[in-house]
């Protein structure tokens, strides 16, 4: 199942580049394994590296959206598709105001494009990101061996509709993981509580490994290049800092949230049948953003006793609205949620593998049985 995966996003990502111009392709391609470059992810409205939605014509976008859209659910899809269209919102929430080095700091048009070889059997990959959006795939001998670093979020978190129900693009990674916090006895909830204050990012934020020993990365660290106008370099210390003082963290706070590779918090094994279902439930929501045999075969590594090993760690508030992080640590897994920055409406969340993510584990294996 997962080969027609493969197949189809090959077919897309041959007919989007069959239809740039020398130009255009000279942005958007590398040659295989450019490792340093395959390897850089962002989540800010910086430069995410290759082709972007701005630079193509109405057909080439078309095309650019089918291969985004062979990498994800449809629930994926309409989730992304989402987030790229709240930065019209954000940037009326602003006042239309926002510089970030660029003529429109808040620009839907403004997500790359990448492609890491030829796309076919493999090795290759592909790339798309830009504000809160960035999915990478790998591919190898046929397959589909990689889907992370899959990184959503939305800013703002929730927004008005017209009727009773507001716009939650990330509600149920929200909902879900403080219905299970709320689940917990006094015991396991001191357990899964590393801090009461919530780091103001993830902490891995975009690095391209996770090793153990991360603290999170300050805001200005998580764009591409700093800015030649020292004064929007100034702006994002200002908001780093701004955002550390409201937040009241102090270095034990950050010292708390570090990541290790002994996971924190309350394993799986200590919750009840009940908690581990809806586990379970959390952990699909971040599977599932990929196609389903992608998630199945994800799935398949926690099922039964192996979710065992899986840890919940919580920081912050449990109240909604108030600021919040949680992550669920195991065996190839790191998921990352953090909800408080704009007055907690504004979501990062991220699920990497640290040992596969970019297929490192599955390339190096290849690249051994090469030689």
């Amino acid at each position: 199942m997962t080969a027609a995966v493969t197949e189809r996003m090959a077919a897309a990502g041959r007919a989007w580049l069959g239809s740039l111009d020398a130009t255009q392709r000279a942005c958007a391609t590398w040659p295989w394994p450019a490792t340093e470059e395959r390897r850089r992810w962002y989540y800010t409205p910086t430069d995410h590296g290759g082709l972007p939605l701005a630079a193509m014509s109405g057909a080439q976008q078309r095309l650019a959206m089918q291969l985004l859209a062979t990498g994800l659910s449809h629930a994926g899809y309409v989730t992304v598709a989402t987030i790229m269209g709240l930065d019209n919102v954000l940037d009326h929430l602003e006042g239309w105001s926002v510089d970030v080095g660029r003529e429109r700091g808040r620009d839907p048009r403004m997500y790359w494009v990448s492609i890491f070889g030829e796309p076919g059997p493999g090795p290759w990959s592909w790339r798309f990101g830009g504000h809160h959006v960035s999915i990478h795939h790998t591919v190898l001998d046929g397959e589909v061996v990689a889907g992370t670093p899959c990184f959503l979020g939305a800013d703002p978190a929730c927004a008005p509709l017209l009727g009773p129900h507001p716009l939650r693009p990330l509600a149920g990674i929200e909902d879900t993981a403080r219905d299970l916090m709320h689940s917990l006895d006094p015991e396991q909830a001191n357990r899964a509580l590393l801090t009461p204050v919530a780091p103001v990012d993830i902490v891995g934020g975009n690095r391209p490994a996770i090793l153990g020993g991360e603290l999170p990365i300050p805001l200005p660290d998580v764009w591409r290049a700093p800015f030649t106008d020292p004064r929007q370099n100034a702006r994002l210390v200002a908001m780093q800092q701004a955002a550390e003082q409201k937040s009241g963290a102090r270095p034990t706070d950050h010292e708390a949230v570090r990541l290790t590779a002994r996971p924190k918090g309350i394993p799986a094994a200590d919750l009840t049948g009940t908690q581990q279902q809806q586990l379970r439930e959390l952990l699909a929501l971040y599977l599932g953003r990929v196609p389903d045999s992608l998630a199945d075969r994800e799935a398949a590594k926690f099922a039964g006793d192996r979710l065992a090993a899986v840890h919940l760690a919580w920081a912050g508030s449990l109240q909604p609205g108030r600021p919040h992080y949680y992550r669920l640590q195991g065996p190839r897994l790191l998921v990352e949620y953090d909800n408080t920055q704009r007055d907690a409406n504004h979501v990062h969340s991220v699920w990497r593998d640290p040992e596969g993510d970019f297929g490192a584990d599955v390339l190096a294996g290849h690249l051994t049985a090469q030689h």
